[in-house]
């Protein structure tokens, strides 16, 4: 995602080139260090690129057996990550010998599995020499191309796992299994839909790289300009505008995007500049910046790319997650909104005159088209479409509202009028071409940490390692639901720690998942919860990439910045205990399905959503130590107290909450009358 935005509110300050340049290092740490070329080579990586893209918009529409799609799609993203990421930084920018003989084993892995047909599936138990052959050279594959794309830390956590199936016997208990062999091994996570090509992958094949598409027809159609330029001219003049601003754009910016790290570098480009001339200091504004790129992973209508998963693990239509998903990120963004209100008065900031490029009316009238495609994939599964089907509609709607002005064009007017000289040039340098483009190689990290993710599944399932873990996570809790909960979060939160969001919840899903529905914790629920606090690793050093690139945008000190980033998200953070302790708190995911809302109790979601927002809004202000005025240390102690209460579903606890809230504001009240 582009970094260079520009707007008329920020003409006399401009961000550095510099620290655009040290935050697009942190979009490369989460997306891979991409090469780049230029002529020829340049075309056919871009050829190759725009083929993928227009191979699985053709899946979404046509029929393509599963046994098919997931190794093609596999093959075509191995066969991109050895050609456009190299083995190592002294190689960049050029394609070696050994990257062609990776993209070349690629392909011909796919081809051995698909032309073996029934008859190689079905020896998936006794797989041939040559089965493992092919079966060793794609983990091998899968492992280097997480590698170029990710780092070394998830490759190595799946050969961890893949140690623990070999050595079983070996292990002491409660640990110990009977083991497998190499062979058997590779069947599973080769010649079945098990392992490799297992849910993940499914879903990144059918799901995750159309979305990706997607918000690349948005950012190249300038949807993406627009939702900043519309944000600042919504926004008016008051103290808190800049921060206003900034959670509105990252909300309008994340929806489509479902990338933190970039929207946190796009949106911080254009609005550091604003936020610090109204008063924030650089680790402040870093913290806001990066808090609002983290509402991309949770904001529908694309959420993150592990929404698409908890779909696919629970079975339920992806309508559902984008529903359960409703009332947590409005609460999220409401968490954001008070926190720069208080901000306005803690910092004691002037009314800003925000100088928008346009009036809201203006903008709206020119492009209002680019709402219609945020909000048509949505429409189209209200409609009874597929998911898969309606992010393919939505982006032929994208598509053709882009032709309706010249300047957001995807096919430039003039581009069918020009000779056919320096047709290459003129075709690759397209914006449906570059868009295309986008879509495939914006998902290659994501994409090979499916299929790596796919290896750890299959080892989970074969040796029933999910099992073990929750009985002895339930043992270590006593039977505590809360220590149980406290305990998944924790595992969830070092998972994420090391390895990206995607990772961290399919792994957390299959081992941590089975402790709270044995609980009797709904699974819709669960998985929810497991979702959230995977997302934490956004935000938790040492791979807490939104606020070190924000960071690097401020120039302020990434581990404060990375504070005060916890500091805006914390209150939201809370929430997932609301879904699993108690069957009240799971009106806040609108009971986790459709045919349930007709008959939902709405008093209960309406009174559990009313005493989290409360209690949201209590810890924000006891965590920042500012309501209408500085808090005393009592007023603090209640807030935060009383925050923690309310977002525990019971009644003792929110009656407990309330009062400590109306103490406090009475004590605020007091102390202002005073003043006056």
């Amino acid at each position: 995602m582009s970094s260079s935005h520009s707007s008329g509110a920020v003409s006399e300050h401009q961000v550095s080139q510099a620290s655009l340049a040290k935050a697009e290092e942190f979009i490369e740490a989460e997306e891979g260090a991409a090469n780049k070329f230029k002529g020829g080579m340049a075309l056919m990586l871009t050829l190759m690129a725009v083929a993928m893209s227009v191979f699985h918009l053709y899946t979404a529409y046509a029929i393509v057996p599963t046994q098919v799609l997931r190794p093609v799609h596999v093959g075509l993203v191995l066969f991109l990550c050895f050609l456009m990421f190299p083995i190592g930084a002294r190689f960049r920018h050029r394609i070696m010998w050994w990257d062609w003989v990776a993209a070349a084993l690629s392909i011909a892995v796919v081809w051995y599995l698909i032309q073996g047909g029934d008859d190689f599936t079905d020896r998936n138990t006794l797989p041939n020499s040559l089965d493992v052959f092919f079966g060793v050279c794609l983990i091998v594959l899968v492992l280097e191309g997480m590698r170029r794309t990710n780092g070394w830390v998830m490759p190595i956590i799946t050969l961890a796992f893949m140690a623990y199936a070999l050595a079983g016997p070996m292990l002491p208990a409660p640990w110990t299994h009977k083991g497998y062999e190499l062979g058997r091994l590779v069947g599973v996570l080769y010649m079945t839909l098990e392992g490799i090509y297992g849910v993940a992958v499914d879903v990144s094949a059918s799901l995750i790289i159309l979305f990706t598409i997607f918000g690349a027809f948005l950012q190249y159609s300038g949807a993406g300009k627009f939702y900043i330029d519309f944000s600042f001219a919504a926004m008016g003049g008051k103290s808190s505008s800049a921060g206003r601003t900034v959670v509105l754009s990252s909300f309008l910016l994340g929806g489509p995007s479902g990338s933190g790290v970039a929207t946190t570098v796009t949106l911080g480009a254009v609005a550091y500049p604003m936020l610090a001339r109204v008063g924030y200091e650089r680790n402040a504004a870093g913290g806001l910046l990066s808090a609002g790129g983290l509402g991309a992973i949770i904001s529908p209508p694309v959420l993150g790319a592990a929404a698409f998963l908890i779909a696919e693990f629970l079975k339920i239509s992806y309508l559902d997650v984008l529903l359960m998903a409703v009332i947590p990120t409005v609460l999220f963004y409401l968490a954001l909104f008070l926190m720069v209100e208080i901000d306005a008065r803690k910092y004691g900031m002037k009314d800003s005159t925000i100088q928008a490029v346009d009036t809201v009316w203006n903008l709206a009238r020119r492009y209002w088209f680019h709402f219609l495609s945020l909000i048509s994939i949505v429409a189209f599964m209200m409609w009874g479409f597929s998911p898969v089907l309606s992010v393919f509609w939505a982006t032929v709607v994208s598509l053709v509202t882009s032709l309706l002005r010249a300047d957001t064009a995807l096919i430039p007017r003039d581009f069918f009028q020009s000779s056919t000289s320096g047709l290459g040039q003129r075709l690759s340098s397209m914006p449906l071409m570059k868009a295309l483009e986008a879509g495939s190689v914006g998902m290659l990290n994501v994409a090979t940490t499916c299929a790596g993710a796919g290896i750890i599944v299959g080892v989970v399932t074969l040796t029933g390692l999910g099992l073990k873990f929750s009985t002895i996570v339930i043992d270590y809790a006593a039977g505590s639901l809360l220590l149980t909960a406290i305990f998944s979060a924790l595992v969830v939160w070092i998972v994420g720690l090391a390895v990206p969001v995607t990772a961290s919840y399919i792994i957390c899903a299959v081992i941590a998942a089975p402790a709270l529905t044995k609980l009797g914790v709904p699974d819709f629920a669960a998985h929810m919860f497991i979702f959230y606090y995977a997302v934490l690793s956004e935000v938790s050093p040492p791979t807490a990439l939104s606020p070190f690139a924000a960071a690097a945008i401020t120039g302020g000190d990434p581990y404060k910045t990375t504070l005060q980033c916890w500091k805006y998200t914390v209150p939201a953070f809370l929430l997932p205990f609301m879904f699993v302790l108690d069957p009240s708190g799971q009106g806040l995911l609108l009971m986790g399905s459709t045919k349930a809302l007709a008959g939902a109790p709405w008093g209960s979601i309406a009174v559990v959503t009313l005493t989290a927002a409360l209690g949201i809004a209590a810890i924000a202000a006891g965590f920042q130590g500012w309501a209408w005025l500085k808090t005393t240390a009592l007023e603090r102690t209640l807030l935060i107290v009383a925050g923690f209460a309310l977002v525990y579903p019971s009644t003792w606890t929110d009656v407990s909450g309330l009062v400590m809230v109306a103490l406090a504001v009475a004590s605020q009240w007091w102390r202002m009358r005073r003043a006056h």
